[in-house]
């Protein structure tokens, strides 16, 4: 009798242990929260990572004229001077 009823926890065991987890994280994690306090979410804290690099490019860019730049003819250092010595004229 006792092998039957073993072998009928055994294969029950999934649908008994998964509502008693349940039960105790759910709480677990009322009591973690009544304890520590929910602590309020500022702005900050809710943007993403990417969201603040953007922001703090637009923020760097924001005084700059950006239809000024630097010729390309001016710009002559994209490549290291012992490959392109030979092909460029020398600046004066």
């Amino acid at each position: 009798m006792w092998s039957v009823l073993w072998a009928a926890v055994r294969s029950k065991a999934p649908y008994v242990t998964f509502p008693v987890a349940f039960v105790v994280g759910l709480v677990g994690s009322q009591l973690e929260r009544l304890l520590r306090g929910d602590p309020p979410a500022t702005a900050q804290e809710e943007k993403s990572i990417s969201e603040q690099r953007e922001d703090r490019k637009l923020q760097e860019i924001a005084g700059e004229d950006l239809t000024k730049v630097v010729s390309l003819k001016d710009k002559l250092e994209f490549a290291p001077r012992a490959v392109l010595n030979r092909n460029r004229p020398e600046k004066s």
